[in-house]
């Protein structure tokens, strides 16, 4: 492969950042020419050896075969990106295609103050619409104000995530309980594990897995118009209606029961996430991102993955896209490499590799536990169920919904008094954004 390079530390300032894509190459240059005359420079935070990486890396080795142009890659970390887009963006040392974060406060913003390309002509040429399921496309379409699910498109998701329930197949087959069908069966297969002893769910409300789970629950009472109306504004959230009255009584019923430790509380995902991993757990509520370090960690026993029982939406997103700066100087070759990261090849490396690409063919994926993986995605889209995150609608509400949680788990807040709570500062936080 033809492609330069360009690592960039990570303790790298704004400034440094500036001063580094301007020289480019070692020679000065601010870039080189292929055997086509073009340079595509691409920037990602992708880990070589992750599946988005590994497949990315085929992209750009197709995309130098079949153009005859050079790809320019700098491999930048994510925190990078994120604190020197605006900048960047606005200077005549954009790349021509990066990853972006997808949401009102990430691309939405840039969206909104025209640092990036409408991308609506490309989707209408390639057909990427037709490869994205409408809850997938909700991410990639930014309104004038920045806000995601309408207006133009702005970016091109190629994976997907999702939260599912993960579970040591052994501590199941021991305890005598098989994989529930039904919320009924799962609190269930809950209290068989209480009752001989065993907390059945890793959890921790230090960060995201409690959050996950108490939205998760809402939607077992939900529909597509309430998840539109508490992700993208459409219509007021009813803070003590059916949903959230529900989600946040089990969450303490579950608490009260057991199911859950109290220790949660001091808790982070890691310390739930290697709960699970070393066995202490037989249950973790989490996301697709485990994955991969599930199937190299985990050695000892036996585990697998299904769909929360008792609903048809689950917490989950279209990945993080390529968007294309409004200064890029190589748009159609940028529009060019992207549709080859959509390609059906690119999507089965990706698979295979571990990750969740948004259009594979479930024959190209080889891998048992990735086809699995895709499998459980695939269901959520054929039914529209990816709802997104609980913490979307406004900057500050991750914390202030794991600080609500923390309180309900130790009995500091009763239900009403955390709903309550949460709903003054959702509605603060849309009204900030929303004006």
């Amino acid at each position: 492969m033809k492609s330069r390079k360009v690592t960039i530390g990570a303790a790298a300032t704004a400034a440094a950042a500036l001063v580094l894509v301007g020289c480019g190459g070692s020679d000065g240059e601010s870039s080189a020419t292929g055997s086509g005359g073009d340079v595509l420079r691409v920037w990602h935070y992708e880990n070589p050896t992750s599946a988005m990486g590994v497949a990315w890396e085929e992209a750009m080795a197709v995309f130098e075969e079949e153009t005859g142009a050079t790809v320019e890659f700098e491999e930048r970390s994510f925190e990078q990106i994120r604190t020197t887009a605006s900048q960047v963006l606005n200077s005549d040392q954009a790349p021509d295609v990066l990853e972006y974060n997808k949401g009102n406060a990430t691309a939405g913003l840039l969206a909104s103050q025209g640092l990036l390309m409408p991308l609506d002509d490309a989707v209408a040429e390639y057909g990427w619409d037709e490869q994205l399921a409408p809850a997938l496309q909700t991410t990639a379409r930014y309104d004038e104000r920045g806000i995601m699910g309408s207006g133009s498109w702005y970016g091109v998701p190629t994976y997907g995530e999702f939260v599912q329930v993960y579970y040591n197949v052994d501590m199941f087959e021991e305890a005598g309980v098989e994989v529930p069908t039904t919320l009924e069966e799962f609190e269930a297969v809950l209290a068989t594990f209480t009752e001989q002893g065993v907390t059945p769910m890793a959890q921790a409300a230090g960060e995201y897995p409690t959050g996950q789970l108490w939205y998760q629950l809402a939607l077992t009472k939900a529909d597509r118009d309430w998840v539109d109306a508490y992700q993208l504004y459409t219509d007021e959230v009813d803070w003590q209606g059916e949903e959230i009255t529900y989600a946040t009584e089990t969450v303490k019923e579950w608490v009260d029961a057991g199911y859950i430790s109290t220790d949660a509380t001091g808790l982070t995902a890691e310390d739930a996430g290697t709960g699970f991993i070393n066995g202490t757990y037989p249950i973790f509520f989490s996301g697709s991102w485990w994955q991969g370090r599930f199937t190299d960690e985990i050695t000892d026993y036996e585990w697998s993955a299904f769909l929360f029982p008792g609903a048809e939406m689950s917490p989950g997103s279209a990945g993080n896209m390529w968007v294309i700066p409004e200064r890029s100087q190589n748009a159609e070759l940028a529009q060019e490499f992207i549709d080859i990261t959509m390609r059906p090849e690119i999507q089965a490396l990706m698979g295979n590799s571990g990750g969740v690409p948004v259009d594979a063919d479930p024959a190209d994926i080889t891998d048992e536990r990735s086809a699995e993986l895709i499998e459980n995605f695939n269901t959520l889209n054929d039914r529209d169920g990816i709802a997104f995150y609980p913490d979307w609608p406004t900057p500050t509400f991750y914390d202030e919904l794991n600080a609500a949680l923390q309180e309900l788990i130790n009995s500091s807040l009763e239900p009403g008094a955390v709903q309550d709570q949460l709903q003054q500062q959702y509605e603060a936080g849309v009204a900030d954004i929303t004006g």
